[in-house]
This record gives structure tokens, C-alpha cells and sequence, in this order.
């Protein structure tokens, strides 16, 4: 059963495009990560989904029901907001408990429920507390037990760790997969930081300019980017582009043979090279300095990063960012570099778009 199905979702404000066609389905007790720069559209996405924005077009299922009519309370959605929104002069188990008596829940489930919850996150020693006498992870624990006390169909957060230091944002990651993964309900996470997408999502839909670029699990985005915008936006160190040629069964700047292809001519099918320019995608950590390498190069800068270097290289009038170097190197010395060739992703240079050679 699917969890969540977006079918063209589009959105207009004013002359602005901010959803254009957007359709992904989510598995019952999956975990999709929205993934993008700002502005890209996947917060928008978001409130569609919950009902707080409305889709100039397209339809909304939750658990294979039509949702997009729907007020947002019968929507079974528990939305998560960066701020947390806890009410200040309630204390833990009332901000808990909140959802549930709104609905008109007995009392006796209330405080069965709003118990429970509390002892998975953590907070049973908390329930007196006001929200000012929490830390930020604990805020955030009581954001997540109010929506996890709802039982809904599907969890809908927010950029929820942005508030929270780089420590606390790890482990708090950590411990929303685990309660995803016990709970075995879908969950969309918007976030704009891709380690954040990488490490917590079973898939990611990343979104650029109202529009997706690519639906698939962290590891195909890495290694199979369907386009320039993905091989760009995921990975840090950032992937290397250049610009590079085929020409005469050669691939420049390096250099290197490349075998025949059959190629369409005037005549029909026949046998030829392939020629012309081309994007050439090469990934830092990729890239391994070697003393008998075949590639000269001319060390720019080195960083150091805690257990290894990072080092910016000239080669034939192309900046490489080399990454896990294990010792420094020297600004301006020269050093030799090689590469696997299965290494190497090519991109179209008119469209961007990802082509196999």
C-alpha cells in the first residue's frame, strides 16, 4: 500500500512557478527525504501535502486515499515544524496530550498514550516540565511525541533539526530513523542539507526550481546522477566538472584512448569515433595521488580535515579538489595523479543531462 502518491502537483504564486508537475510515491513505512536548495519548492510541497496550501493542480493520496479535498484535520497527517511550536505554558504531558484532547479522546487513552510516547523518547522524567526547562533536543522530542501520539498515516517534518547544533542534529537524525523504523510509518523529511538526506532516507526526492530532478535511494543519486544539477548539489567535497573533448578516439584534457562507437552518419549506421564536448564529472575522493601516476598537476592550496587533506590542484589550466589525502603537500609543488576510468561521469554540455559512453 502506498503510503503517499503526488500525481502533477503544480503551484503558482503570483508569476512564480514553485511546483511544476510533481508526481512520487512513498511506501507505507518509508522514509523519502525532500531534498533541494532554498527556494526550490519542497516546503511548499510539504504544506500541500498537509493541507495548508492547495495545488493549483493534482491529487493528493494518503494510504491510497484522496486527500486533496480534505481539510487538513482529516488528512490523518502529524506535521513537524522547524520551531518546534510547543506551547510555552503547558508542560510536557499537556503539549503532548494536546492532539489527543482536541479530538475528544477519552481521558484514559489520553494518559495511556501521552505515558507511552513519553517513555520511547525519553521524556518520563520530564512531564512536569515547561518547554523553557528543555534543552533543544528535548523540544524537538516533545515536537515528535505530540505528532507520534496522533498515530497517523504519515509524518510530515519540516526542517526539523535546523535549529539545533552540528552534536545534537547527528544524534537526533539517528534517533528519528529509529522511531520511523519501530513505528513502520511513512515519513516525508524535508531538509536542504544533503548529508542530513544521505544518511536518513530510504529514497530522496530532490527538487530544483519547482521541479524534480531525480526519485531514487541515496546511492544512485551519488553514483548515478541523472543530470548535472544531482552530481552538483550531492556529494562534499563538491564533484569536479570540466569541460573535456572527444576527438579521434581521444578523450581530452587527459588525454586517454577511447574505443570505437558506432555513431549515425549521413549514410545511416556505420562505424566512427565519437566527437565533440562534453562535461566531464570526476569525484574528489575519486582521484588518487600516486608517484608514478599519469598525470602532472600543481598543488594550489591543502586543508587539513582532521584525518586527512584536502587539496586543490592545477591541471592543464583546470582546477581538480582532491579529497583523503593522507599527508600535506607543499603550495606549488607538483605532484601525479591517476583515476579509474569507470570513475568518470559525462553530461551533456548544451542540456546537462547525463549521457553513457
Amino acid at each position: 500500500m502506498a503510503g503517499l502518491a503526488l500525481n502533477k502537483i503544480s503551484k503558482t504564486f503570483g508569476k512564480n512557478k514553485v511546483l511544476d508537475r510533481i508526481s512520487l510515491e512513498l511506501g507505507d513505512d518509508e522514509l523519502l527525504v525532500l531534498l533541494g536548495p532554498s527556494g526550490c519548492g519542497k516546503s511548499t510541497l510539504l504544506r500541500i501535502i498537509a493541507g495548508l496550501e492547495e495545488a493549483d493542480e493534482g491529487e493528493v493520496f494518503i494510504a491510497d486515499k484522496r486527500v486533496d479535498k480534505l481539510r487538513p484535520r482529516d488528512r490523518e497527517v502529524a506535521l513537524v515544524f522547524q520551531n518546534y511550536s510547543l506551547y510555552p505554558h503547558m508542560t510536557v504531558e499537556k503539549n503532548l496530550a494536546f492532539p489527543l484532547k482536541v479530538a475528544g479522546v477519552d481521558k484514559s487513552e489520553i494518559k495511556k498514550r501521552t505515558l507511552s510516547v513519553a517513555e520511547m523518547l525519553g521524556l518520563a522524567e520530564r512531564l512536569d516540565d515547561k518547554p523553557a526547562q528543555l534543552s533543544g533536543g528535548q523540544r524537538q522530542r516533545v515536537a515528535l511525541g505530540r505528532a507520534i501520539v496522533k498515530k497517523p498515516s504519515i509524518f510530515l517534518l519540516d526542517e526539523p533539526l535546523s535549529n539545533l547544533d552540528a552534536d545534537l542534529r547527528v544524534r537526533m537524525r539517528q534517533e528519528i530513523v529509529k522511531i520511523q523504523k519501530e513505528l513502520k510509518v511513512a515519513m516525508v523529511h524535508v531538509t536542504h542539507d544533503q548529508e542530513e538526506a544521505l544518511s536518513m532516507g530510504d529514497r530522496i526526492a530532490l527538487l530544483h526550481a519547482g521541479r524534480l530532478q531525480q526519485l531514487g535511494t541515496p546511492e544512485e543519486l551519488y553514483k548515478k546522477p541523472v543530470n548535472l544539477f544531482t552530481a552538483e548539489f550531492v556529494g562534499q567535497p563538491k564533484i569536479n566538472i570540466i569541460e573535456a573533448g572527444l576527438e579521434k578516439g581521444m578523450l581530452f584534457p587527459f588525454g586517454i584512448g577511447w574505443t570505437k562507437n558506432k555513431k549515425i552518419t549521413d549514410d545511416g549506421l556505420g562505424e566512427g569515433y565519437l566527437s565533440g564536448k562534453v562535461l566531464l564529472g570526476l569525484r574528489p575522493e575519486s582521484i588518487e595521488l600516486a608517484g608514478d601516476g599519469p598525470f602532472p598537476a600543481k598543488v594550489l592550496s591543502c586543508e587539513y580535515t582532521g584525518d586527512s587533506y584536502t587539496a586543490r590542484l592545477e591541471f592543464k589550466e583546470h582546477i581538480l579538489c582532491v579529497s583523503n589525502v593522507r599527508s600535506p603537500l607543499t603550495v606549488g609543488q607538483t605532484v601525479k595523479f591517476s583515476f579509474e576510468l569507470k570513475e568518470l561521469l559525462f553530461f551533456d554540455s548544451n542540456t546537462g543531462e547525463r549521457i553513457n559512453l
